[in-house]
Order: C-alpha cells, then sequence, then structure tokens
C-alpha cells in the first residue's frame, strides 16, 4: 500500500537542505512540486514585463520572432529554461540549454544591464507571486536558493555585477523599470502578440475576458508602459481575488509526488514529436529551410 505524504512533505525535504550549496535540488521542489502553476504563470509574467525596456521590446520586435512566430519562441524559452532546471545547469542537456543562450543573446548587442535587469525579474517576480497568491509563503531557503541559482545561471551567461541577495534583485528590478519603461509602439506590439497567444490556452468564449483578467493582473507602471486602459475596480479584484481564492484551495491538495512539467502541458505545441535542445530558439542568419529543420528536430 502507497504511504501517504503529509502536506508538508516537501517543506521538510527543503529543510533537509543547504541553499547555499544544494540550491539546485530546492529550486526543482519549489517549481515542480511545490508551486508549478505558480511558477510558470510568474515566469511567464517576468519575461513579459522585460518587454516594457523600450531596448528589449524593441529588438524582439525587429527580430520578429515574437510576433511572426510567438508560439515557437514561447515554446524555445520555456523548454530550454526547463529542461536546464529539470536537468540540472551541470548537467549536459543543461549546459547545451545555456551554450544555446548564450548563442542566441551573442548575435544581438544587448547591453549586460538589459541581461541583469531581466536575470532579476526571474528571481524576484516568482517570489513576489508565491507570495501574493500561492497556497503557503514561501520560505527563506528558498528565496536564497532562487539567488544562488539564478547568480550561478547568470554567470555562465556572461553577466556581470550580480546582485549579492534577494534584496539587491528586487531593488535592482524596481529601479531599473523607473528608469526605463516608457511607451513604445513596437515593444506594445510584442505585448500585444504575447496577450493574443495567451487567450488561445483557453476556450474561444472566455479569450476576450481572459486579456482583460491578464491585463488587470499586470502593476500599474507596466500596464501604463504598454498604454493599456485602465481595468475596472471589479475586474481588478476578481482577477487578484480568484488567484487568492485558488491558493486557499490547493492547501487542501496533497503533495505531489511527481514534478510537473509545461513542455507536458497543451500550452507547448510546436513540438509534437519532440525536440532536440541544440535545436531550439533562433538561428540568425540561417535560411527558412534551416529554420524548419530545427523545428522537426
Amino acid at each position: 500500500m502507497e504511504l501517504i505524504w503529509r502536506r508538508d512533505h516537501w517543506q521538510q525535504q527543503i529543510a533537509r537542505l543547504d541553499p547555499e550549496t544544494q540550491y539546485e535540488q530546492i529550486a526543482r521542489i519549489t517549481a515542480m512540486h511545490e508551486f508549478p502553476w505558480d511558477s510558470q504563470q510568474a515566469l511567464s509574467f517576468a519575461l513579459f514585463r522585460t518587454y516594457a525596456v523600450p531596448s528589449i521590446g524593441q529588438l524582439l520586435y525587429d527580430t520578429g520572432e515574437f510576433t511572426g512566430a510567438v508560439q515557437k519562441r514561447h515554446d524555445d524559452t520555456a523548454i530550454i529554461l526547463e529542461t536546464i532546471a529539470a536537468e540540472g545547469i551541470e548537467s549536459p542537456d543543461g549546459r547545451a540549454g545555456v551554450r544555446r543562450m548564450n548563442q542566441m543573446h551573442g548575435s544581438y548587442d544587448i547591453s549586460n544591464d538589459d541581461m541583469r535587469y531581466v536575470l532579476a525579474t526571474f528571481v524576484v517576480t516568482p517570489v513576489r507571486w508565491i507570495e501574493r497568491y500561492g497556497w503557503r509563503k514561501g520560505t527563506d531557503a528558498e528565496k536564497v536558493a532562487a539567488v544562488r541559482y539564478y547568480q550561478r545561471l547568470g554567470r555562465l551567461m556572461g553577466i556581470r555585477d550580480l546582485p549579492d541577495d534577494y534584496e539587491g534583485f528586487s531593488e535592482l528590478m524596481d529601479a531599473y523599470e523607473r528608469d526605463t519603461y516608457v511607451f513604445d509602439p513596437k515593444a506594445r506590439a510584442v505585448a500585444d502578440s504575447t496577450l493574443d497567444l495567451f487567450v488561445t490556452f483557453y476556450p474561444r468564449p472566455l479569450r476576450p475576458a481572459m486579456r482583460r483578467f491578464s491585463i488587470a493582473l499586470l502593476d500599474d507602471h507596466l500596464r501604463e508602459a504598454f498604454d493599456y486602459p485602465e481595468p475596472s475596480r471589479l475586474m481588478t479584484a476578481l482577477a487578484h481575488g480568484s488567484l487568492v481564492a485558488r491558493g486557499r484551495l490547493v492547501r487542501f491538495f496533497p503533495p505531489r509526488r511527481k514534478p510537473t512539467y509545461l513542455r507536458d502541458t497543451h500550452r507547448i505545441r510546436s513540438y509534437p514529436g519532440g525536440f532536440m535542445i541544440e535545436h531550439l530558439g533562433t538561428f540568425p542568419g540561417s535560411t527558412a529551410r534551416d529554420d524548419q529543420a530545427s523545428r522537426a528536430g
């Protein structure tokens, strides 16, 4: 007979680990057992908020990838990041994922400040999301593990001058947004394209409401940077309230024995026959035939 796990099973496992050295294990438990849905949503919103930095939004628009092939770019980003987390940064597949990201980023003139800001959103946004909507509060060990995980990933990506702790990443993200957020039509087009993709994950009759729901979850300064309309008080209350209610309901669920992967959900559509990590992402300068081959890989 299968043993019944206590609801705090994974919390007990985390408590036995050292976040300074075993940060990957803790990050994996947090993202794939304790908060898989929350982590997936938070990272999607983290990436979304980076579009409001004009230099980032303009670059993504100019490549045409996030407006002309948004589903594939969504899938590639999600799979690469998830593979690194699931297999381990130092594993062959993890290193292949890091190498693929470095090859893509190295093809464009991206400043260290922009790279550092994007990394900060990946550290801070999930912590804030779980703090607000999670079925339990995040622990100090989980916060430290997230910082150490992304510090290691950032160093392998050649990102310089990384903060030492969570507070440093949080201050960096907030300050960079205050200094850079401004309306840009190209950034708005990338945001619109991403929202158009997001709503396709839901039944057609719900899509207009889900678009308003998503905008209602945005921070005011992020929404204003995209020049999206201010949501009604009712929609704002419904959006945030429904996520809080979901978190309270999940408290009564049993702990997840098996890890949850985004690549196994209906949101990943580009690779029904599987994928090779080396073939994911963009290949600037390649022909259309080359790109088609990478998708088939």
